[in-house]
């Protein structure tokens, strides 16, 4: 070996070392460990794995269900036709309507009780309960920062 190489030279004598070096066998025990885990991941239903796992058939399910909330959504936003009959639509859904109502009605309630309570608290009180709740957060990352420090650092 020269005494003074290049980087290049430097990096091929290194890769010759390390490939001359003999393969070495894995510890039985982490051998054990990552079949057992990997016989772990295999047993995992499908319906917890991601999307690219899930079955065809349930993709499509999936897209047609997603579509059919977003109609819904754009009927409730821009309302029906007036051709539309909603006699037979609410004759049709009226017991889950019978029961969605009650909880329409509360929630409404709770909405308007929440909006008097907001429209009577000052302007200043809400900016200084964002300010405490944001000083809040950054001591949390502090103490966060400053327990990961000490507790891990020195290991």
């Amino acid at each position: 070996m020269k005494d003074h190489m290049t980087p290049e030279e430097l990096e091929n004598y290194i890769h010759r070392t390390l490939r001359s070096l003999p393969d070495r066998r894995a510890p039985a025990a982490l051998e054990t460990r990552v079949l057992a885990a990997i016989e772990a991941r295999a047993a995992i239903p499908w319906w917890h794995k991601s999307w690219n796992w899930w079955p065809q058939w349930v993709r499509a399910l999936f897209v047609l269900f997603c579509g059919a909330v977003a109609a819904l959504v754009v009927v409730g936003a821009a309302g029906l036709p007036a051709s539309f009959d909603t006699a037979q639509l609410n004759h049709a859904f009226a017991p889950v309507l019978s029961m969605i109502r009650p909880l329409v009605g509360l929630g409404r309630g709770f909405a308007d009780i929440v909006a008097v309570i907001g429209r009577n608290i000052p302007t200043l009180w809400l900016y200084g309960a964002a300010a405490f709740v944001a000083g809040l957060y950054v001591m949390l990352v502090g103490v966060g920062a400053a327990a990961y420090r000490t507790l891990w650092t020195n290991r």
